[in-house]
């Protein structure tokens, strides 16, 4: 009859690495962990790249694209309202209440293509972004001015 006791060896690995998980969140040295208001900061957080810095360039510049717009008769954007374009920028989603217009698909083919992403008006500018996540890729300014 065999037993499933656990072993000297078994019982040491186990041992070895406990002690190895605890070392990792050993407390900071006295002035690490601490801020101006004598409150510990939480050092048991983990800072995740998503891989938003590695975002694709429009490839066409603001001046072709422009030509581009005004060959289309797609002139005449009005500007976004200040605090919405304060929220348009390179790595972050679309703004929300950001009006949906209907670019032409003559325009749009045009533009370059990129997999994974497409093309978008917001106000006067023409903007580059991921097709599931809407995050901002790049954004070309005063386009349809």
């Amino acid at each position: 009859m065999t037993t499933n006791r656990p072993t000297f060896l078994s019982i040491t690995l186990i041992s070895s690495l406990a002690l190895a998980v605890s070392s990792l969140h050993a407390a900071p040295p006295d002035e690490k962990g601490k801020s101006g208001n004598g409150k510990k900061k939480d050092n048991n957080t983990v800072n995740v790249d998503l891989g938003l810095s590695a975002t694709i360039s429009a490839g066409i510049s603001v001046g072709d694209a422009r030509v581009l717009a005004s060959n289309h008769r797609i002139t005449g954007g009005k500007p976004l309202p200040p605090g919405i374009r304060k929220n348009l920028a390179i790595g972050k989603p679309m703004p929300p209440g950001i009006q949906k217009t209907r670019m032409p698909e003559s325009f749009i083919n045009e533009l370059p293509r990129h997999d994974g992403y497409e093309w978008q008006q917001a106000g006067a500018d023409l903007v580059l972004v991921a097709s599931g996540s809407l995050i901002i890729s790049d954004i070309l300014e005063g386009v349809f001015d």
